[in-house]
């Protein structure tokens, strides 16, 4: 398979608040919208947000419920959480040098999505 793009969809009534977080704090730009989807880029990275509206429910695909996060691998975690905080985001979960070798903070973004930004060390 050669993969042209890989992101993953999160189905959220949210979906227009979550394109303005990723935008504002995480730098995202939107790649395509309509009235029911969003996908968006930075720096080789996607993800898409879409509504429950969508044309294709149901069936599926359906909101997920199991624990999941999406992990956005950094150079310097200290420097990204300052680009958010510029932004005027506060980490959900603080800068921390985790004993399993990351550095690392967290936040949600509105449909409640865990974010991970992380630095291996």
């Amino acid at each position: 398979m050669q993969f042209i793009d890989r992101y993953p969809i999160t189905v959220t009534d949210q979906f227009l608040a979550c394109r303005d977080f990723w935008a504002r704090h995480l730098s995202f730009s939107v790649i395509f919208e309509n009235e029911w989807f969003v996908l968006m880029q930075a720096d080789g990275a996607s993800i898409a947000f879409m509504s429950p509206t969508h044309p294709s429910w149901p069936p599926g695909p359906e909101g997920y419920t199991a624990g999941t996060s999406m992990e956005l691998e950094v150079k310097d975690a200290a420097a990204a959480l300052e680009e958010v905080r510029a932004s005027g985001k506060e980490p959900d979960y603080p800068l921390t040098d985790e004993p399993f070798g990351q550095r690392r903070f967290s936040l949600k973004d509105p449909s409640g999505l865990w974010i991970n930004v992380v630095q291996q060390l």
